[in-house]
């Protein structure tokens, strides 16, 4: 009985020990259980604020993508616009670079058809000129010859001119003497 007593309570001293150890280990498992309780927990918030983040940043990427297209679209509609304008203003301009064109070739003919007409005319002139230079050239030496001449018509009116005027000096000389040999002779009462 003695040793099935010691026997036995060496058995329970190994159970207890045992059941000490089991609980021992069940302590340390229910600690390490709490932690990864409380660690699951702590990944649950966090996941749950990582949720909350991506939602709103899904929600802030799709008002961004809106307000992006929208704001494409703007752009786009402006584009087009500015393109139509563009287009408008390249056609008006185009057709005022013919309108130009036409112009300057317009003007290149009558510019050349002035040069020619000018060439015409001053080839024309020159020969007027030249014609009128002769003529002058003539007219002056046919001056010069009847000024040459009446010169000589006046040289010769002018001796002429002398010679009358001491042939009437000398008549009016003989008059003189007529006239006091007339009053002589009408003194005289024998020649009345």
């Amino acid at each position: 009985g003695v040793f099935l007593y010691n026997h036995l309570q060496q058995k329970v001293r190994t159970a207890e020990a045992l059941a000490q150890k089991y609980k021992q280990q069940q302590e340390a498992l229910s600690a390490q259980l709490q932690v990864v309780y409380e660690h699951r927990a702590r990944l649950e918030r966090s996941l749950q604020k990582e949720r909350g983040e991506h939602k709103k940043t899904k929600e802030d990427f799709l008002v961004y993508k809106l307000e992006a297209q929208e704001a494409l679209n703007k752009e786009k509609q402006d584009s087009m616009n500015r393109y139509g304008a563009l287009s408008s203003q390249h056609k008006i301009l185009k057709n005022q670079h013919d309108d130009v064109k036409k112009q300057l070739l317009d003007l290149q003919l009558q510019h050349n058809s002035l040069k020619l007409e000018h060439r015409k005319t001053l080839e024309s002139h020159s020969q007027k000129y030249a014609q009128l230079q002769q003529e002058r050239d003539s007219q002056v030496t046919s001056l010069q010859d009847t000024v040459f001449k009446l010169r000589e018509e006046s040289k010769l009116l002018r001796k002429a001119h002398q010679d009358v005027h001491s042939q009437l000096l000398s008549a009016q000389a003989q008059m003189e003497e007529f006239r006091q040999l007339k009053e002589a002779l009408q003194k005289m009462p024998g020649f009345r």
